[in-house]
């Protein structure tokens, strides 16, 4: 299950690429915009400059961007990023495998390998879908909420 915190950052990174070359970003304004706690959002911020998908600027004029095109920052990144690896059971884990304790013969475990279809299921759509793909979505979604009567 995707955390507070994944969505929110994905919320966040989304309003950066829908303001993508309109300069930086206050955390206040993403915040509001996005019904986000703004302490919360700080702490999902920095460590998502930490990582190098976003830059900051200080003082009068200053907020946040995205270090990169929204075209090349995928979903996937994100989500490992603020919740760590995507497979549901860490013995199908490509970035943080270990074995299970209880697991008698790995290569023959049922639950094992449906888990390691439902990991490259996720993997295939997140590692797919890039910030400007979500941008594309929110912009129709917001087209039909307003003329849908």
């Amino acid at each position: 299950m995707l955390s507070s915190k994944a969505k929110y950052g994905l919320k966040a990174m989304v309003y950066l690429a829908r303001h993508e070359g309109q300069g930086p970003c206050l955390i206040a304004g993403v915040a509001e915009a996005e019904r986000i706690p703004k302490k919360f959002l700080d702490a999902i911020l920095l460590e998502m400059k930490n990582q190098g998908l976003l830059s900051s600027k200080k003082g009068k004029g200053g907020g946040y961007v995205l270090a990169r095109p929204a075209e090349r920052i995928m979903v996937g990144d994100i989500v490992r990023i603020l919740d760590g690896p995507l497979a549901p059971i860490p013995c199908v884990s490509r970035t943080a495998y270990r074995p299970c304790e209880d697991c008698i013969d790995e290569t023959a475990c049922t639950v094992r390998a449906v888990m390691q279809d439902v990991r490259d299921a996720i993997a295939a759509i997140l590692d797919n879908t890039s910030l400007a793909d979500m941008r594309i979505s929110k912009v129709r979604a917001e087209a039909v909420l307003m003329y849908d009567i």
